[in-house]
């Protein structure tokens, strides 16, 4: 018999494994992806505490100290806030991330892996899938609130599907951010972690003022902020009103707001790989 039979099944049987292997781990992201989602159904106080803060903040931002607050060139303070809100709610889903990882990794889950042929992998992908869903119901309310408050777009269809899926794009990378976190710390320290450190990143951006109205050092920290990318990028796409300024980082914020969450995700995503394995094995 000539070896090329033998190679031949070889390949075959290799293949075969190699799809079996991708179905099993569809399959087994698939019944996470259900558990996580009918979980958040059943825990609807999980984003109404997500929404809180970004949403008490629209409101008194948007009314209490709309006359005080001033926008380049005398635009509407509500049309610019509210883009910066939408970056805020993306940045505050990194504890929702964190905690469920978290909690899997605390709980029965992990114990499965040992007692069943389930694929590490469909836990981390099924959690990105559940946390991505909860980011659309999220910028879905809080554009409603912003309606209601008088925010409108004014690009085309094209622009305004863009600045929501550079939205999208960032809280994907902030969720990988989210599981990092949730696989190194407990859930309980998640809160005392993300919120002291997102409050700052949030405030010292172009959120709420141009970073330009900033002393020297710290407008130039906001600048260069990833998140005023975002949202500078989000405002210019809504055809909302921006921040000006002539700097590099403020001339290619489309660019940038793509550039890092994507760096941050091709870095994040094999950490959390590596760090799934050592805690499963």
């Amino acid at each position: 018999m000539s070896m090329t039979a033998p190679r031949a099944l070889v390949h075959g049987a290799d293949a075969y494994v190699r799809r079996s292997r991708t179905r099993k781990a569809l399959s087994d992201t698939l019944v996470l992806t259900r558990r996580n989602l009918t979980h958040a159904v059943r825990q609807p106080a999980e984003l109404v505490i997500a929404l809180m803060v970004p949403v008490m903040l629209l409101l008194l931002f948007g009314y209490a100290f709309n006359g005080a607050m001033q926008v380049p060139d005398n635009g509407n303070y509500r049309e610019f806030l509210v883009a910066g809100i939408f970056v805020m709610v993306m940045t505050y889903g990194i504890a929702g991330a964190a905690q469920g990882m978290a909690k899997d990794t605390e709980e029965a889950v992990f114990g499965r892996f040992r007692s069943m042929p389930m694929s590490p992998s469909a836990l981390l992908v099924s959690r990105m899938i559940s946390e991505m869903a909860r980011a659309v119901v999220e910028t879905a309310v809080v554009a409603g609130i912003g309606l209601l408050m008088g925010w409108r777009w004014h690009g085309s269809t094209a622009e305004t599907l863009e600045a929501f899926g550079l939205l999208l794009l960032l809280r994907l990378a902030l969720v990988w951010v989210g599981l990092v976190l949730g696989l190194l710390v407990p859930a309980i320290l998640v809160t005392a972690i993300v919120y002291p450190l997102a409050l700052p990143l949030t405030f010292i951006s172009s959120m709420f003022v141009a970073p330009s109205s900033m002393t020297g050092w710290l407008g130039t920290a906001a600048e260069w902020n990833p998140l005023s990318s975002v949202v500078n990028a989000a405002r210019e796409l809504f055809g909302n009103p921006g921040v000006g300024g002539n700097s590099w980082i403020a001339e290619h914020a489309e660019l940038m707001a793509v550039v890092w969450p994507l760096a941050l995700i091709a870095l994040l995503i094999p950490f959390a790989a590596r760090l799934l394995r050592k805690s499963a094995g």
